[in-house]
């Protein structure tokens, strides 16, 4: 670290550490340096961000600057904040997370955002419904299905990832939020366990890898050296699990039930002949993230689909 400041020194208050290690950040072309500044200076003494503000003359003890220390020559080395602090923000909930599972990014907010949409809260006392199925298959840190359990608590919901570790992680979440008892989580390689003639879902939802393979060497150090390469890895085309995702889902979804997929910004046309290959769908919509890039698709299982075996 350069011009670093002296341990021993009461000059360094929280406002002039906020500067110092903005602009250092700055200089090391780290992105967002103000609020990485802010995040990490607010882990290290428990505080709000806006605490900091509001102590803003408060000196740090020889102990809080030895660790932020620490804390900003991991950021230096691109770990990604996230890693660093534990945590991670998405639909106004706080995620443990750590490089076991993939870090959730706003544009996966919009997968929720479409399922959401199509289950809409039945606000009638007369019949009482029947609750609706919900799998996510590779929940990762349990983001997405705990977001959407977390609004319509009275359906019954279920999430699956290949990753022992990740399932451990999903479930610390699950218990975080009072929601232990919404979710069940199960460790499974996509649909592999579950028996199509029993298990059926109102709606299947997924964020699976979709990166190419080639692709993800060009990615942010932050992702390819931090992040678990098996979350992103999409295979040669980068279509690999969506394809096996859309050519199997429908056997384990009931009648009009809906499948939801992330895809890469790019990947429209080719998971449109997908599904068109597929012909077990319709009613597909292609839905665009904040960035304006078609990131969601969903599709209802057509009326018509059959018994069929599974395709790899």
């Amino acid at each position: 670290m350069q011009n670093q400041p002296k341990p021993r020194d009461p000059e360094w208050t929280i406002i002039k550490l906020l500067k110092w290690a903005t602009s250092y950040f700055k200089s090391h072309d780290i992105d967002s340096p103000r609020s990485t500044t802010e995040i990490l200076l607010a882990h290290v003494l428990k505080l709000k961000r806006i605490d900091l503000y509001l102590q803003y003359d408060k000196p740090l003890c020889l102990n809080e600057l030895s660790k932020f220390k620490v804390l900003i020559k991991r950021r230096i080395e691109r770990e990604p904040v996230a890693y660093i602090v534990g945590v991670k923000e998405f639909w106004s909930m706080d995620f443990a997370v750590t490089k076991d599972v993939l870090i959730p990014r706003p544009e996966t907010e919009c997968l929720v955002e479409a399922a959401l949409s199509l289950l809409p809260e039945d606000k009638s006392s007369d019949v009482k419904p029947v609750p609706k199925s919900i799998l996510e298959l590779g929940t990762g840190s349990g983001a997405a299905i705990l977001a959407i359990a977390s609004m319509w608590p009275k359906y019954i919901y279920f999430a699956s990832d290949r990753s022992v570790k990740a399932i451990k992680m999903a479930r610390q979440n699950s218990k975080l939020h009072g929601l232990d008892t919404a979710v069940s989580f199960f460790c499974a390689d996509w649909l592999m366990p579950l028996n199509s003639g029993m298990q059926r879902f109102d709606m299947i939802i997924s964020n699976p890898p979709y990166v190419p393979t080639r692709v993800i060497w060009c990615l942010q150090s932050e992702i390819y050296k931090h992040e678990p390469i098996s979350a992103l890895d999409g295979g040669k085309d980068g279509l690999f699990c969506l394809r096996h995702i859309i050519n199997n889902a429908h056997l384990y979804l009931n009648r009009k039930g809906s499948l939801l997929l992330e895809i890469g910004h790019d990947q429209k046309n080719d998971v449109q002949s997908i599904i068109d290959q597929c012909g077990n769908y319709e009613n597909v919509v292609f839905i665009k993230d904040y960035s304006g890039y078609d990131r969601v698709v969903r599709m209802k299982k057509k009326k018509t689909v059959a018994n069929q075996y599974l395709i790899c």
